[in-house]
């Protein structure tokens, strides 16, 4: 592989369970469920329908198919070949328009520079080495002008009693060992290393869950999960 900012235990433990990536009541029934919120999300603030998208550690496809079916023009990307295959499965049998590669967004940056229109990066930097390649690599492959999509999990004692010993250990939500807390991020950090790539924060938004009524939302406190809107900065005379 000429890609090295991965992680091997990483990959095999989501290829184990490649074949159960669509199923909405598995392991990831969480992903299943907070689609419809980041869709609507990533939509409301670029109009998905027309443009050229990639998605970033796109794993079994359902966000790259969701954004298909807004009418996007969508190239999902990823390390694991096995979701990849699956991804690739599930487009074919639903009519998906959406296509995918085995490749890191470091070595598409160096190909397609300045390429998308929209890149989106969701719950995939927690499970890498080196995020800050990744950030990087999302700035370089959006147009000046276009937006990057940021979703991960906030580096706090908070964080870890919720997405780690509740999600995983008290709720079941999520196959225990799923995260890994000392490679949660704080938003700042994230922020600081978009911004010295070229991107400014638009928007903010914290996902929290309710147990009672076992429903995701989104609203205003990062203390947990957390998503980003990034604009990258034109071009002077731009």
């Amino acid at each position: 592989m000429a890609h090295s900012n991965f992680d091997a235990a990483e990959l095999a433990k989501f290829q184990q369970l490649a074949e159960r990536w669509w199923d909405p009541q598995s392991e990831f029934r969480p992903l299943h469920e907070i689609n419809p919120l980041r869709l609507q999300w990533i939509d409301e603030a670029v109009s998905l329908a027309g443009k050229r998208v990639l998605d970033v550690g796109c794993g079994g496809g359902i966000l790259a198919e969701s954004m298909a079916r807004r009418g996007a023009d969508v190239l999902g990307i990823d390390l694991a070949d096995k979701l990849l295959q699956v991804a690739t499965l599930h487009a074919r049998k639903t009519g998906a328009s959406v296509a995918y590669r085995h490749v890191s967004a470091e070595e598409l940056a160096a190909e397609q520079p300045g390429s998308y229109d929209v890149v989106t990066c969701m719950e995939m930097l927690e499970h890498v080495p080196d995020p800050r390649q990744v950030i990087e690599a999302c700035a370089r492959l959006v147009k000046p002008g276009g937006w990057v999509f940021f979703s991960t999990i906030n580096r706090t004692p908070f964080a870890w009693l919720i997405a780690v010993f509740g999600a995983e250990r008290v709720l079941r939500l999520l196959p225990v060992g799923t995260h890994d807390w000392r490679k949660f991020i704080r938003p700042h950090e994230l922020t600081a290393h978009a911004h010295g790539a070229g991107l400014v924060l638009q928007d903010a938004r914290g996902l929290g869950y309710n147990p009672l009524a076992r429903r995701f939302r989104l609203h205003r406190a990062l203390r947990v999960g957390y998503l980003l809107a990034m604009k990258k900065n034109k071009k002077e005379g731009g």
